[in-house]
């Protein structure tokens, strides 16, 4: 009997958690489902090329303007930049945090770092409007402050939280004895570190790194607040810029209900949805690949 009832209780369990993934996956696909319907019909209207790779975007002009390239420019532009500062930072952090800092300082930074990723972003784009902004258009001498640089910049605060967290915890998972064999065959920590530990947990950091990117290219209230809004592709890094979660914020409410400026938004979300969606497919084979480099070589 007692075999029985534990046996009818993993059955129960298997199928109550299948049923929490079936959800969770049938969500997602409505909503994708939902997105695709709303954002087609633009396309009878203008052609996918001259949507994507339009220079204008003047939604309320006769005729309208429905070109998204310079929002995709400054959506890129503003999550590479903002990348080039947050991955350094984020993963030497976690270097430091899980390979050289003394357990004191790690129990006291690391939930400080974890903090730093919950603050919201209305904060972050606030401190960006009223501290940042107004010191780089003192110190540059700026026309405004509210621009590519300060976006990316605010875009890098909150990305290496995610990226640290994440890395330093694949760091710390990599196996003792791997750094104590290392450490016997006579190279240092730091070449252990280089040698060992990264190549071991490659596969968390680029998966951290990852993470850290798609929420840059999808932050929405951060751009909406300090990008400067302009719809033009920038020449410099103190540029206005208009990344494409932003637009989307901004219009949506003022768009007719169904017609082709509201459908341009949802095709706008479908160009940020696939640019995603590119990043975790990116991810995932980066994961795998050098999870099975890392196996062979270990």
């Amino acid at each position: 009997m007692a075999t029985i009832s534990r046996q009818f209780k993993e059955t129960a369990m298997q199928r109550f958690f299948f049923l929490v993934a079936l959800a969770s996956i049938t969500i997602l696909v409505m909503i994708t489902v939902f997105l695709f319907m709303e954002g087609i019909p633009i396309f009878e209207k203008i052609s996918i090329k001259d949507f994507v790779f339009g220079k204008y975007w003047y939604p309320t002009s006769d005729p309208p303007d429905f070109g998204i390239y310079a929002l995709i420019v400054g959506s890129l532009s503003v999550t590479l930049i903002s990348s080039l500062i947050s991955i350094p930072l984020g993963v030497m952090t976690a270097i430091y945090l899980a390979e050289i800092a003394r357990p004191g300082v790690r129990e006291i930074v690391k939930p400080i770092v974890e903090l730093m990723a919950s603050l919201p972003s209305v904060v972050i784009g606030f401190f960006g409007m009223v501290v940042i902004a107004p010191f780089l258009q003192n110190v540059f001498g700026l026309a405004t402050g509210l621009n590519l640089f300060n976006a990316a910049l605010m875009l890098s605060f909150m990305s290496v939280p995610t990226i640290c967290s994440i890395s330093e915890d694949a760091i710390y998972s990599v196996p003792t004895n791997l750094k104590e064999a290392s450490l016997a065959l006579g190279a240092t920590h730091l070449q252990t570190i280089n040698r060992v530990v990264l190549p071991a947990s490659i596969s968390g950091i680029s998966t951290a790194v990852i993470l850290g990117m798609s929420r840059a290219i999808g932050e929405t209230m951060v751009v909406l607040m300090v990008a400067g809004g302009a719809a033009m592709v920038p020449e410099s890094l103190f540029d206005p810029v208009r990344p494409l979660p932003a637009s989307i914020a901004a219009e949506m409410a003022e768009a007719p209900f169904r017609g082709d400026h509201y459908h341009a938004l949802f095709a706008t979300g479908i160009v940020l949805f696939i640019f995603t969606l590119v990043f975790n497919l990116i991810a995932d084979f980066i994961s795998h690949r050098y999870r099975q480099t890392g196996d062979a070589t270990l």
